[in-house]
Order: structure tokens, then C-alpha cells, then sequence
């Protein structure tokens, strides 16, 4: 296991903190990271898969060095590794660095600093020893029941597992449990689950409301959560069947998808910000206790707001969102009441990288 005080090391002996360079995996939210870079005087590096490099050529302001590699997973390859180390490389994890490269490899194999801590990374996927359950446990928050058996569905309930074959996740809704292992079986005979993703699910009770992603941002120099944003989800084909009338719906033969493709930036009613601010301090503070060193930047409480005005968080991020992207050049909508002027949370992580390099403390924002 790579240890957060190995990363420090590294930094404080080995970089030149004159020419750091800030890198990331193209894709997810890869634009944003390196727009923010560029504009807090940064120098950049790209890693994209063959195939998916054009967007990093095209806006050829953004990338200073673009290494093109046959899979994502080759980042781990030694000769990669050493370019990285070599260009003094601050690496700002993702969800398809997560996705692609494994959380083993990551924790255990890729010897570069990474912005944030890699422990958490593991806690989105909601099962083992580290899982973000546990922390919303501990900060008091509240999150749907789980069932740990299909057997204990005893309301309708959100599964939660892997798609066969695909970064996406394969959702579905069901009743109870004779629902739950239709609709399982019928997920399986298309291909579209695994019966050991299946096994890992996790069954939430599906609650009703609309859905916000908080967008947050834990800054270790300033001893600050700040929160950023609010963007909603895009999905396929979901949005695309809730357009139709529900008994054109219920004539179609299809299976419901909730494939990311998008989103859409929101707002709050300002009474309900006091609650976002208390979910996010306290977040911050039992991640701490119970993982340090905690959370170190960008996070995202992904919630539902019911009718009551309760706040359920059925998902969490611990790494920059997707969802910022829609802010990338033109900022947050809360972020100017810090800075007196919009951000994006790209920029925002670079400009915690150039205060931890201002005050001396850039171990202290690496692991």
C-alpha cells in the first residue's frame, strides 16, 4: 500500500515545485482539470487511451504534454510512471482513472502523487472495509435503508450493481422480492448483469424527490469546506421514455438504463443551504476520524430533497464530479461569494496546489 507519507516524500525531496505539472486521465472531467490548471499558471499532462485523444489535441491550449497509451490501464507501466515523476506530475484522480486502472493498482502500484487521498477512491463502490456508508453513518446524515437480503425488501428499492462489460452501473427499481428476481433474471438473460456484480448489489429503498449532486470542496490549506455548485443528471435512456406518455411507455419492450450522458447545472432554495453546509462539514469530519487523512478537495454528496425537505445522500463521490464540467470557464454558482469570482472546480483544485506550494505544504495535500 502506498502510504500518504511516501507521496509527501516524494514531493517535498524529489519534485521541482517550479515546474509542476498537473495531470489526469482524459476523460470524465479531464477539460475542466486541465482548463483550471492553465488558468493558475500550471503546466499540463494528459494520459489518453488511443482512439479518444482528439478533444486534448484540438484544444491544443489546454495540454502540454499528451501521452497517448493503447489501454488507460497502461498509466501503471513503469516507463509511464517515471515520465510522470520526471514532469514532476500532481495526478487529480476521476472516475474512469478509477474505473480503468482498479483500485488495487491505484493503492498499491501507481507511484505518483495523486491530489486527494487514493484510499477513498475504493469507497464508492459501497461494499468492504472502506465504504462511504459508514461515514454517513457516522456523520448523522441520512441515507435510504439498506436491505441485505433480497428477501427483506418489504418497500420498492433502487439496486445498485455493475453492468456486464461497462463502466456503467445497472439500476433497477423493483417492488419486492419476486420483482427484484425478475428483474434480475431479465437484466442477466440480456447480458446486462453478471450474476457476481448482483451478488455484490447494493438494494437501497428507493426514495422519492429530486435529485441534486452537492458539489463540495475540502481545503486542507485555508481549513475550509466550501461549497461549490449543484448539477442534476442527464441519463439515457430514462429521460428519453419519461418524455412519452405513460401508456405509450408501458406498450414499449424496454429496459430502463440510467446511463450518465450529461448534465444540467441547478439551485437550492437559499433556506435549505444551512442543511447542504452541515452535511458537508460533518462529512468531512467523520471521513477524518475514520479514514485519515480524510478527504483532501473535491467531493459530492449525491442526494434526494424529498417533499418534507429531508435530505437522503444515495451517493457519494470522493474525487472531482462529473457534473462540474458544466461549470468549466464559467465557474460555480455559489464559488464567486469566496473569491469574488466564479470558479470552476478545476481551477479550484489548482489554486489549492499553488497556496500548499506558496506556504510549503504540498505533502499535505497528496497521498
Amino acid at each position: 500500500m502506498i502510504s500518504p507519507r511516501e507521496m509527501a516524500a516524494l514531493v517535498e525531496k524529489e519534485y521541482d515545485w517550479e515546474n509542476i505539472h498537473i495531470g489526469v486521465l482524459g476523460s470524465h472531467s479531464a477539460l475542466d482539470v486541465l482548463d483550471g490548471a492553465k488558468d493558475e499558471g500550471f503546466k499540463t499532462v494528459v494520459i489518453c487511451q488511443k482512439g479518444r485523444e482528439l478533444p486534448y489535441l484540438r484544444f491544443r491550449r489546454l495540454a502540454d504534454e499528451v501521452i497517448v497509451l493503447e489501454r488507460f490501464r497502461d498509466i501503471i507501466r513503469e516507463n509511464v510512471q517515471d515520465k510522470l515523476r520526471k514532469l514532476n506530475t500532481i495526478f487529480v484522480p476521476n472516475r474512469s482513472f478509477s474505473v480503468y486502472v482498479g483500485y488495487e493498482s491505484i493503492e498499491e502500484e501507481f507511484y505518483v502523487p495523486i491530489f486527494g487521498s487514493r484510499q477513498l477512491l475504493r469507497a464508492e463502490e459501497r461494499y468492504g472495509e472502506v465504504n462511504y456508508y459508514k461515514i454517513l453513518d457516522a456523520a448523522g446524515i441520512l441515507r435510504p435503508k439498506t436491505f441485505k437480503s433480497p428477501d427483506e425488501i418489504d418497500r420498492p428499492v433502487i439496486v445498485k450493481a455493475m453492468a456486464a462489460g461497462s463502466v456503467e452501473r445497472a439500476f433497477f427499481i423493483a417492488r419486492n422480492s419476486k420483482d427484484f428476481w425478475r428483474k434480475a433474471r431479465d437484466f442477466m438473460e440480456r447480458g446486462l448483469l453478471e450474476e457476481e456484480e448482483l451478488r455484490r448489489a447494493s438494494i437501497e429503498e428507493f426514495v422519492v424527490g429530486v435529485d441534486f449532486n452537492f458539489n463540495y470542496f475540502h481545503s486542507v490549506v485555508r481549513g475550509d469546506v466550501e461549497f461549490h455548485g449543484i448539477d442534476r443528471r442527464l441519463q439515457t435512456n430514462v429521460h428519453g421514455l419519461v418524455r412519452l406518455p405513460a401508456f405509450i411507455q408501458m406498450d414499449l419492450d424496454v429496459v430502463v438504463r440510467n446511463v450518465e450522458i450529461g448534465h444540467m447545472p441547478a439551485t437550492i432554495r437559499e433556506s435549505q443551504l444551512q442543511k447542504v453546509f452541515e452535511m458537508g462539514d460533518a462529512f468531512v469530519r467523520a471521513a477524518k476520524e475514520l479514514y485519515p487523512p480524510g478527504i483532501i478537495g473535491p467531493f459530492t454528496l449525491q442526494s434526494i430533497v424529498t417533499s418534507d425537505l429531508k435530505i437522503y445522500v444515495v451517493d457519494v463521490a470522493f474525487r472531482i464530479g462529473g457534473g462540474t464540467n458544466i461549470y468549466a470557464g464559467v465557474g460555480s454558482q455559489y464559488s464567486k461569494f469566496y473569491f469574488g469570482e466564479p470558479i470552476s472546480m478545476g481551477r479550484r483544485i489548482a489554486i489549492e496546489i499553488r497556496e500548499a506550494i506558496e506556504k510549503e505544504a504540498l505533502g499535505s495535500v497528496v497521498t
